[in-house]
């Protein structure tokens, strides 16, 4: 399969007591099923997967794959250790993932012979596609470019880039020229940099922003390369794209609760979920961009909201 278009990375939903609410996220799935997108992404860095058991991961896999009724999924099996990434990776194989998204793993002092080895070794033993993160704001890793490059054209597995590496637009642009082999780049981040992203070249979105239409009518603007119609839809959803990117995922999470998708917007402890001045910011947010539109149900962006 090919990795593009838009692939929104799911929330983990949490009951108030912290399991996991596994009919909320069977909701999530279909809900992003019934509006088109190109496949879904679990146990992202956001999808609060450091905060989960592996049993748990087994199931939310299951639940993904069951309510997605054929559309890919794609898992997140990122570890501090390459041979449990392996068998992480293994596990999401068997239950149907499409592909596995890969961050490097985290050290003291990264070294680029190591990362290679650890992608490399992965991709030796794991047959799914692998999506390439490169995040380093969770990973605190900094790939070189050349590393990058080297690895998509070693890895014959390496099926596409989530570029998370700031200035974003630049490294898309760089990265669109040096691939010797050319593989989709998505653009993460909560679509922060959206516009320029998809102006330089990125493929469409893997992120979690929790108006996955908006999105996708910009993906499809660039694909038609009508950048007056990116950038316009981009500046009218920017200042709830910038309230959603703050640190952490209350605030999204918040978001998929209102939009009936989630029962609780709990996040898991040690981190917070939203307070109830952010609550009040985000409704006002939500109401100066979306007016009275219903959100719970799916956005239609080209009617509701036209094109000056």
């Amino acid at each position: 399969m090919t990795f593009t278009g838009v692939f929104p990375i799911l929330p983990t939903p949490f009951r108030e007591d912290e399991t996991v609410d596994l009919d909320s996220f069977h909701r999530i799935v279909q809900f992003m099923g019934s509006i088109g997108v190109d496949g879904v992404t679990i146990l992202g860095v956001l999808g609060e997967a450091n905060r989960l058991i592996d049993a748990e991961r087994r199931a939310i896999i299951q639940c993904a794959i069951e309510a997605a009724g054929g559309l890919p999924v794609v898992v997140g099996t990122s570890h501090s250790g390459t041979s449990a990434t392996i068998q992480l990776s293994q596990m999401a194989g068997d239950l149907g993932a499409a592909g596995i998204m890969v961050t490097p793993h985290r050290e003291a002092i990264p070294n680029e012979a190591r990362i290679y080895d650890h992608f490399s070794t992965i991709g030796s033993e794991v047959s799914l596609p692998i999506i390439l993160q490169d995040h380093p704001i969770s990973t605190q890793v900094h790939m070189s470019l050349d590393l990058v490059l080297r690895m998509v054209e070693d890895i014959e597995t390496v099926a596409c880039i989530k570029q998370e590496a700031v200035p974003s637009p630049a490294r898309v642009a760089a990265l669109v020229s040096g691939l010797a082999r050319r593989v989709p780049i998505l653009a993460g981040l909560g679509a922060l940099y959206g516009a320029y992203e998809l102006q330089q070249g990125a493929d469409g979105f893997m992120t979690g922003f929790a108006f996955p239409e908006v999105l996708q009518a910009m993906v499809s603007a660039a694909q038609k390369d009508d950048q007056d119609a990116v950038f316009s839809i981009y500046q009218r959803f920017l200042p709830l794209i910038v309230f959603e990117g703050q640190p952490g995922v209350a605030v999204r999470k918040d978001i998929f609760r209102m939009r009936g998708l989630m029962n609780s917007s709990t996040v898991r402890k040690p981190a917070g979920s939203i307070t109830g001045s952010a609550r009040t910011q985000l409704e006002d947010v939500i109401t100066r961009v979306l007016g009275q539109t219903d959100i719970t149900q799916p956005l239609q962006i080209a009617r509701q909201f036209p094109l000056p």
